[in-house]
């Protein structure tokens, strides 16, 4: 199944029940993604991409249409089996970070690793702080981080368990553009060396052209964007 791509998203809608009817979110949309393969998913704000980020990893049910995941249909899983399938195959990044506030850099890379189960979580979870250039931050919280230094974190830790896929949602979007180039170039460095598929929706022109592919959501219909 994975030869053919590790996810798959078939006439896949998501609606939501208003004061003033039904509202179509995203539209019978079509998706394949490989294994390897980075792709970006941009469009306007309220054009649906935050929320097919989400059906594709498994966060949230779609409406209709079905979505398979490495190798698995989402649809015939529930909530616990989609969590199991999750830990330590797929990695987030997301534009508000997404740390626990109460634990350290470290233990907030860790945290996801023993999750997984690995027997060498604490210290692979030293190896990547130290690959994001934090190892001197090991101790910090959240708040005694700029928002760059968390982003960093949040980047070691989607990566630190060998996923297969990362998810990333807007992640320079919390970010000045000086910071946020220089997490595109560690992004996209992390992602070659572990050779991950990556898929990510932003509005940043400088990270969707970084994408050997992009797709464009227009009032929740896709279409394949042209690269520059």
């Amino acid at each position: 199944m994975q030869s053919h791509g590790v996810v798959i998203a078939r006439a896949l809608s998501q609606r939501v029940t208003t004061a003033d009817g039904t509202l179509a979110i995203l539209s019978e949309v079509e998706l394949t993604v490989k294994a390897g393969e980075t792709l970006a998913i941009t469009g306007a704000s309220g054009s649906g991409k935050s929320t097919l980020l989400g059906l594709l990893a498994g966060l949230d049910q779609p409406s209709a249409g079905e979505i398979m995941l490495l190798g698995q249909r989402l649809g015939d899983l529930d909530e616990d089996a989609r969590a199991r399938l999750r830990a330590g195959r797929i990695g987030f990044v997301f534009q508000s970070f997404q740390l626990l506030p109460a634990l350290s850099a470290l233990e907030n890379i860790l945290l996801p690793l023993e999750l997984a189960g690995r027997a060498d979580a604490r210290e692979r979870a030293a190896h990547w702080l130290d690959r994001v250039g934090l190892a001197a931050r090991a101790a910090h919280t959240p708040r005694q981080l700029s928002g760059g230094e968390q982003q960093r974190v949040a980047l070691a830790r989607a990566f630190a368990t060998d996923p297969e896929i990362v998810f990333a949602d807007e992640p320079t979007g919390n970010l000045d553009a000086d910071t946020g180039a220089r997490i595109i170039e560690l992004l996209f460095e992390l992602n070659a060396s572990a050779h991950t598929t990556l898929i990510l929706v932003t509005h940043d022109e400088a990270l969707a052209a970084r994408c050997q592919r992009r797709l464009h959501l227009v009032a929740g219909q896709m279409r394949e964007a042209a690269l520059a």
